[in-house]
């Protein structure tokens, strides 16, 4: 056994945790079907979203991470649930009133508003493709609408009517005393109207695999349940799908936790064993609420990769998934950093050491090199201060400070240099606040900017950050730290800032002496 494989099968990284109860699955004798499956599941009533993102990469995450371990094979399927009835008509879409004339019709029965595609169920499956093909994921699509019409289901189906008792017994436990009364497992599509129905079931004939139900109109209907004729209820159908295809591995939120015991009872009465579940706490905002599509108060996937790299959201999603972490704007900065920062470790690291980093479970066995000679957090404080409005206005800082940097030789340089234009000036500018120096601490700014005249030294940022500590100690600041929380608040406008001695080394030594002389004469309070 190699060194990585032995590393792996200790390594702590929740990935390989994961991997390592799969393992234990078929320690005895490997999958019958030849394979292990992983899955993701979604609904195609609206686009794809970071949730989408996340679920897909953590799930890949594990999937690559069982690869290392084990020699069966493995397959990754996205889900697509498109039989299901379309509830509402979404606000964010043309022909609205038309789509209200198929309302409770499967996704997939319905018209596409946009008029490009066999149904609206297939315009949204196709955005889901284009999305996951987009960030390079390697999955199989599958379509609930193919394989509940084409046959793939009809033994679990038959199965389902056969142990329906034992099934309905598993799901009115968990409802209300109401909803039992007309709750049942299968719904039926109108042979007539196409439209997904909600109506009590009179008879099932586990014999024949047929169901028996009344209409909206009270007319009397028998179907079969296989060949499309029926769908699962979503809880049944969770189930059913681990017990048909032979589901290994799954995540979802932790709102479905509740759920997992029903989910794992139906795939056992329907034959299946069920799989490894990963349940995965969701995102808050700023404030700590839990995030809401409909309220706005989350971050898009397209918001994120405006101001920061598709790599730095990975790493976002890799770190603490069993924790609600907060996501909003201000952690964009910080999850470049530290990405990059992973990154710059990753080649003098041990084996052991490597698997736990993130970087190797976002690339795999290719992790790149960081090119960023300059920090993110620097390349935003250079920005605020420079007021730059393009990035080839950053490059003319970067240059002097890494002679050897440029467009062409550091391209992720050159793409946050970008981002950090965009994201100062859409949320650090609007909230810049200076200050008047208090006399104490214009005394040591008027210092500061004397020693910068005279220096003689490198331009290394340690040396530079040695002589802003000596400044500060020498005018008796105490604690040190109010020293550097004056020169933000007085420089730069913020509560916090970068090593100062870093960025006097990428601003510039006359171009902050300029700086600190602008700010002693009140130029930034007029403003």
């Amino acid at each position: 056994m190699s060194d990585l494989r032995d590393a792996a099968l200790s390594s702590k990284a929740w990935p390989f945790e994961e991997a390592r109860k799969i393992v234990k699955r078929y320690e005895n004798a490997p999958p019958e079907k030849g394979f292990v499956l992983f899955e993701t599941g979604y609904g195609p009533s609206g686009l794809p979203h970071i949730g989408t993102f996340g679920e897909v990469l953590r799930t890949t995450m594990v999937r690559r991470a069982f690869e290392v371990i084990s020699d069966i094979p493995t397959k990754l399927i996205c889900f697509s649930d498109d039989l299901d009835g379309m509830r509402k008509v979404p606000d964010n879409v043309p022909q609205r009133e038309m789509l209200a004339e198929h309302l409770h019709r499967p996704l997939t029965s319905v018209p596409d508003p946009f008029g490009e595609y066999e149904s609206f169920g297939h315009h949204n499956n196709a955005m889901l493709r284009r999305f996951l093909d987009t960030f390079g994921f390697q999955y199989e699509f599958y379509s609930a609408r193919e394989y509940y019409k084409s046959g793939q289901f009809d033994e679990t189906l038959r199965k389902a009517a056969e142990k329906y008792d034992d099934l309905m017994a598993v799901m009115l436990k968990s409802l209300r005393e109401e909803r039992q009364q007309t709750y049942s497992i299968f719904l039926p599509i109108h042979p007539e109207t196409g439209r997904v129905l909600y109506v009590p079931i009179k008879h099932v004939d586990a014999v024949e695999g047929t169901v028996t139900f009344d209409d909206e109109d009270g007319r009397e209907w028998t179907v079969p349940v296989t060949g499309g004729n029926v769908k699962l209820q979503w809880k049944p159908d969770f189930g059913a799908r681990w017990a048909a295809l032979g589901v290994d591995w799954e995540s979802y939120g932790k709102e479905h936790a509740p759920n997992t015991p029903i989910y794992s009872r139906i795939c056992q009465i329907l034959g299946g064993t069920p799989p490894e579940v990963f349940t995965y706490e969701l995102f808050l905002d700023e404030k700590g609420g839990k995030i809401s599509k409909s309220s706005g108060n989350g971050i898009s996937i397209d918001e994120w990769l405006t101001y920061a790299s598709t790599e730095s959201l990975a790493y976002f999603m890799f770190q603490k998934p069993k924790t609600a972490k907060r996501l909003y704007f201000d952690v964009i900065p910080k999850a470049m950093d530290e990405y990059h920062q992973q990154l710059q470790a990753y080649p003098t690291q041990t084996m052991e050491q490597k698997l736990a980093n993130p970087v190797y479970h976002i690339h795999g066995h290719n992790v790149p090199a960081s090119d960023m000679v300059v920090s993110f957090s620097m390349l935003l404080n250079l920005a605020a201060v420079s007021n730059a409005e393009t990035k080839e206005q950053m490059w003319g800082f970067i240059q002097k400070y890494a002679p050897e940097a440029s467009p062409e030789t550091h391209p992720g340089l050159d793409k946050a240099a970008g981002f950090a234009v965009r994201y100062y000036h859409d949320f650090v500018k609007p909230t810049k606040v200076y200050r008047a120096p208090t006399d104490q601490e214009r005394a040591a700014l008027e210092d500061l900017a004397t020693r910068l005249k005279a220096w003689t030294g490198n331009n290394d940022p340690e040396e530079l950050q040695s002589m802003v500590f000596a400044v500060g100690k020498d005018h008796e600041f105490e604690p040190l730290r109010a020293w550097f929380g004056a020169i933000y608040e007085v420089l730069l406008g913020a509560s916090q800032g970068p090593r100062f001695g870093g960025f006097i080394a990428l601003y510039g030594i006359e171009d902050t002496v300029a700086l600190i002389n602008e700010a002693l004469a009140g130029t930034f309070l007029s403003d």
